[in-house]
């Protein structure tokens, strides 16, 4: 089915230096969503359709990190290299960059809202301002940032595709990315 950009959007999720090669948590072969990605979001800034990225943006003692009684070793801290957009992820087609998981005490991995369900990021109203319809979705961790953005993004009332060449999970716990991916069909997203 060929894309409608007039009515789309590319979520392009967390392809931060972080969780790429040599990253504070590395997801095997995250680098190798960038260049799907880059081809994608070019195709798309062409014809005018909006390519927004979102970056994890955490304090340094953010609540998801082991040392906060979290679950992961500190990654993508507000103004670090690690939180930086991975180099070779071009810059030049996105129209909107969003930082989430800023508040210390509350993580996001959603685009949509915050880990508590309820507090907006402001990205549902954005992309209907300008009569967004369809989100397509590629980025890291399938199991986690890309899960729910797309959940949220389907419960929210787009229609929701994820790019499979273009996500790689964490697979924490194991079998994580699997269920993902059919967490992500039984809520009615199109994997393509």
């Amino acid at each position: 089915m060929p894309i409608v950009f007039s009515k789309s959007a590319l979520l392009e999720i967390d392809v931060q230096n972080d969780f790429c090669l040599h990253g504070a948590l590395a997801i095997t072969d995250g680098d190798g969503v960038i260049p799907p990605l880059n081809d994608t979001a070019r195709s798309f800034a062409e014809h005018g359709a909006p390519v927004i990225a979102t970056q994890d943006w955490h304090p340094a003692k953010h609540c998801s990190f082991v040392s906060s009684g979290g679950t992961w070793p500190p990654h993508c801290v507000q103004g670090s290299q690690g939180a930086e957009l991975h180099p070779a992820l071009d810059k030049n087609p996105l129209s909107l960059i969003l930082r989430k998981g800023f508040r210390p005490d509350m993580d996001s991995y959603s685009a949509f809202f915050e880990n508590d369900r309820k507090t907006p990021t402001g990205l549902a109203g954005y992309l209907k301002s300008l009569g967004r319809e369809t989100v397509y979705i590629g980025g890291l961790a399938t199991d986690y940032c890309v899960l729910y953005s797309a959940l949220d993004a389907v419960a929210l009332g787009f229609r929701t595709l994820v790019f499979a060449d273009s996500v790689r999970g964490v697979n924490i716990p194991e079998g994580s990315v699997v269920k993902a991916f059919v967490s992500m069909k039984a809520a009615g997203i199109t994997i393509i």
